[in-house]
């Protein structure tokens, strides 16, 4: 289910941009421009939209990787909670932080808040399966936490910082409980 579903997802951000790329970049209005209120309905489409091919191929294989890893075992509610989390974590912190009459979207805020779910899951959850998962996404995709420094202004790293913070939030608020009898226990 969790390798579909991400196949299902990525394929979706590609349409999106043959969309945009057939309408002269018309889905780019989508973009998250800080602190205007009715930019907040934005947030969401923001997450799935692009400036480009290029953009749309370099979330891709992280967001298919990550998406993955944390989608296993967490049925489709239980995922789509925590990309929300991740989403509006993210989207909130470009609304409230980026540069005046800047524009914001693409899905490497949710790539951030998927990095940062699975690197906290599995202390949270306690579960040494996950601890481990979480190492090896570290040692693979760790550098990408260069992108939470303001060095490019070209890229939001507002959007990487909060969706990052989304999902250490999120393996917080979706994470297993233990019940007495010592078994995890779903919650959220």
């Amino acid at each position: 289910m969790a390798a579909v579903l991400m196949l299902c997802w990525v394929a979706l951000l590609w349409v999106l941009e043959l969309a945009d790329f057939a309408t002269g970049h018309a889905l780019d209005s989508y973009g998250v421009t800080p602190r205007e209120p009715s930019e907040l309905a934005d947030i969401v489409p923001a997450a799935f939209l692009h400036v480009g091919f290029g953009h749309v191929a370099a979330n891709s294989l992280p967001l298919l990787v990550l998406g993955f890893l944390a989608a296993l075992g967490a049925g489709a509610g239980r995922f789509a909670g925590i990309v929300l989390t991740v989403v509006v974590a993210s989207g909130l912190g470009v609304w409230l932080t980026s540069p005046p009459d800047s524009v914001t979207l693409g899905a490497s805020g949710v790539v951030f808040g998927l990095f940062g779910y699975v690197l906290a899951r599995g202390f949270v959850d306690r579960s040494v399966r996950d601890v481990l998962i979480g190492l090896a996404v570290a040692a693979l995709y760790g550098s990408i936490l260069w992108g939470v420094l303001p060095v490019d202004s070209g890229v939001s790293w507002q959007a990487h910082l909060f969706g990052l913070l989304g999902g250490v939030t999120a393996a917080f608020l979706f994470r297993r409980r233990r019940t007495r009898a010592g078994a995890a226990e779903l919650t959220a």
